[in-house]
């Protein structure tokens, strides 16, 4: 018997080859129950041409196929569960349109669903029209989903509508230079670790981003604009956030919520209509370095929960407060010599080492009282309000706990935004921004 164990290696290595060697590329033609025959009677590595026009769903893709429509064929589904289900390995769907899910949210109905055996799946090139969610990585490892554009529904309340692109427990997946809009949030990702998520566009969404319980994953290059919130990191560990832009978003730019080990940095947080441009809630040990805070209610709203978080070599510019800090210590906002910059403090920097001469504190006492008892913003005008921020400015030891930057700096950090991006936030009309869909929770730390 150990003798035939080489030759029958050798013929099953052959058979292997023979049944690659006889993939093939099928026609299939758009009329009823055609494509559902050629997919049953597809081999692995068959990659199927869909003709231009209407192909009935829903499929089921549980072998190594391809099914590509160059940009012309319809994949539209029967209103119930998902348009197509992928339950085997290196599957590719490309150049498809795809449309015609149903509406469950128990079972996640979506244009896609890569089922936890769909490794190495390949979505790119595809529009998704009107699905409940654009796609569902539930569980496939190592899927690339690229180069679609999402367009979700804009019937019912938005907390009622799915997500663009939806991964759950799924490593090593790979979401980039997606365009995505309307729906609910356009990347949510819940349980998960070791992702990158890269370069892709979102608008007139709840969230662009939204992080749940997702470690060890990468947030980078991405365009939020007009959302409700941009970039919301919760309860997720050793997450890289780099290189984002969050503009004219509603409420947050960016969120660290329970969020720990983060690398922040580089990103672009441009308000206009924002509340905070960056709130940080029991969020402990991030780097939050090089990122340009500009135009919003508030730059960081920072709660006294949040520990040893190292905040250097920001900007922050024109907010109307600066930093919201309610604490009874010092919190110093440099790091081995180097602060941040401050828009609205005037210092001089006579040895001309782009470091200001004077220390920068962002808050004062009033400030403090006003967070605590807005009523008392009508003494504002009041000569006891102006002489006690005079004591202050001259006498530093009646000055508040709160955020020391012992080393601001005298040049921001410059991001430039694309022309044809700072086009789109020009000419963003969200519905938010007008009044329309009030009944929406808008408060990310109660709204999931």
């Amino acid at each position: 018997m150990r003798g035939l164990r080489f030759p029958v290696l050798v013929l099953a290595a052959l058979l292997a080859f023979a049944g690659v060697a006889l993939a093939d590329e099928r026609l299939v033609p758009a009329q009823p129950g055609a494509l559902a025959a050629a997919i049953a009677g597809a081999s692995p590595g068959d990659v199927l041409i869909l003709a231009p026009g209407r192909h009935d769903g829903p499929v089921i893709l549980d072998r190594a196929v391809t099914l590509d429509g160059g940009g012309a064929a319809q994949l539209v589904g029967d209103g119930r569960g998902s348009v197509v289900t992928v339950t085997g390995a290196d599957v590719t769907l490309r150049g498809l349109e795809i449309s015609g899910s149903g509406s469950d949210h128990q079972l996640v109905d979506a244009g896609v669903k890569l089922d936890r055996s769909a490794e190495r799946a390949v979505v790119e090139h595809n529009t998704f029209t009107g699905n409940l969610v654009g796609v569902h990585v539930f569980g496939a490892r190592d899927s690339q989903v690229r180069d679609n554009v999402v367009l979700g529904r804009q019937d019912h309340r938005m907390n009622d509508r799915g997500n663009g692109i939806y991964v759950w427990n799924a490593p090593g997946t790979v979401v980039e230079r997606n365009d995505i809009r309307y729906g609910r949030d356009g990347i949510f990702s819940n349980t998960s670790r070791d992702n990158i998520f890269r370069d892709n566009l979102m608008r007139d969404l709840r969230f662009a981003v939204h992080f749940m319980y997702t470690n060890m994953s990468e947030v980078s290059g991405n365009i939020s604009i007009g959302n409700r919130l941009g970039f919301a990191i919760m309860f997720s560990n050793r997450v890289v956030i780099t290189d984002n832009m969050s503009l004219g978003d509603m409420s947050h730019g960016l969120m660290l919520n329970y969020a720990n080990n983060a690398d922040v940095r580089g990103n672009l947080v441009r308000g206009g209509t924002q509340e905070k441009c960056t709130f940080i809630y029991n969020a402990h040990r991030n780097l939050i370095h090089g990122n340009r805070f500009e135009g919003c209610e508030i730059g960081i709203h920072f709660t006294a929960g949040s520990e040893r978080n190292a905040i250097t070599g920001n900007a922050f510019i024109g907010n109307q407060t600066q930093v919201k800090y309610v604490g009874t210590r010092d919190i110093e906002w440099s790091h081995e010599g180097r602060g941040n910059f401050w828009s609205d403090h005037p210092a001089f920097d006579l040895d001309g080492d782009g470091i200001a001469d004077s220390r920068f504190r962002p808050n004062d006492l009033m400030d403090h009282i006003l967070w605590s008892q807005p009523a008392a913003a009508l003494l504002l005008g009041s000569p006891a309000v102006q002489l006690i921020r005079w004591s202050q400015a001259h006498f530093p030891a009646t000055m508040p706990g709160g955020v020391l930057d012992s080393f601001p700096l005298t040049r921001p950090v410059e991001i430039a935004v694309p022309e044809h991006i700072a086009r789109m936030e020009a000419e963003a009309r969200p519905a938010w921004r007008y009044g329309r869909q009030t009944d929406d929770s808008a408060d990310p730390l109660t709204a999931h």
